[in-house]
């Protein structure tokens, strides 16, 4: 899958595009070992998922009705809402969090010594590595090439994708053990829903990271151990940076949220979340909102406002 050749294509060669799924050929140099998908130079005519950055994918897609399906599959425009949350939706979490743990993210470690995973079509997986390779997940399943299987345990998929299960242990520390045992069972609508919520996040966070692009922002990435996306963005030098994240729920959030996790202590009434010490936004508020992406950078943009005093 290339899905930046298939943005070009579509558009009949038209328009310089950018994405924001992972596309070939694999990036060897350090430190991110990934394509950046926003990164320049960029030609005359360019297309983006951003405002303010060349045309977006949402004004032409306003132009060309056409292109509005495949703007939304792919969260770069013409966006479908969120929606409410399948019944079964924490335990379809739980279970592809170790996948993505001990079986995507280690077939990248094993490459080149990095963990990031990004947002792909209908889930997530690995910037390109090796020889153009990737794994992904889309609803649910694992894509290994070409090939697309619904493993029944953690070990079944690990030797799908051709890699040990898990990680060194001197290399990495994860959240829990590798189960080869654990059964893979996935309910469909709920791995949408979470393949919905990554689209939306990086929809958003690209948005922030370039909005905020004098503040030295770091990539958007997948951390396979915490299971959200994140971006680093303010001045570490007087204790102004934070994370700016999506997580699709955890321990003590059931649901998934937006949140802004300062690196140093913070106070005020923006601060609402003790779980971690910074601030979130829940996910039924997003579901309530008029334009669920004006609220999510409203609420982030408020908290890099509030670091920088």
């Amino acid at each position: 899958m290339n899905p930046r050749w298939e943005a070009w294509d579509l558009l009949g060669g038209e328009y310089d595009v950018r994405v924001l799924e992972p596309s070939p050929p694999a990036v060897t140099t350090p430190p991110w070992y990934a394509d950046d998908p926003l990164a320049g130079p960029y030609g005359a005519k360019l297309v983006t998922p951003l405002c303010g950055l060349g045309r977006s994918w949402d004004d032409l897609a306003r132009e060309r009705p056409e292109l509005a399906g495949f703007c939304a599959d792919r969260w770069l425009g013409a966006w479908r809402r969120l929606a409410p949350l399948p019944r079964d939706f924490a335990a379809t979490r739980r279970t592809l969090h170790a996948l993505a743990e001990h079986v995507v993210a280690a077939a990248r470690h094993a490459a080149n010594g990095r963990i990031g995973l990004r947002f792909t079509r209908g889930g997530f997986g690995t910037p390109y590595f090796g020889d153009d390779r990737q794994l992904r997940v889309e609803n649910g399943r694992l894509v290994v090439g070409d090939a697309v299987a619904s493993p029944e345990t953690l070990a079944d998929a690990a030797r799908l994708a051709g890699v040990p299960l898990g990680m060194p242990p001197d290399a990495y520390f994860p959240r829990t053990p590798a189960d080869p045992a654990l059964p893979l069972t996935v309910s469909p609508p709920a791995a949408e829903a979470l393949g919905a919520w990554y689209g939306f996040a990086w929809s958003v966070l690209e948005q922030l990271r370039f909005d905020a692009r004098a503040l030295g922002p770091g990539r958007v990435q997948l951390w396979p151990e915490h299971f959200d996306a994140a971006v680093d963005l303010g001045d570490e030098a007087t204790g102004r940076r934070a994370a700016f994240g999506a997580s699709p729920g955890d321990a003590q959030h059931p649901e998934p949220y937006l949140y802004v996790a300062p690196w140093a202590k913070r106070k005020g009434a923006y601060w609402n979340d003790d779980a971690f010490g910074g601030a979130s936004l829940p996910y039924a508020a997003l579901l309530t909102a008029g334009d669920q992406r004006a609220t999510a950078l409203g609420f982030l943009r408020r908290g890099l406002d509030t670091l920088k005093g």
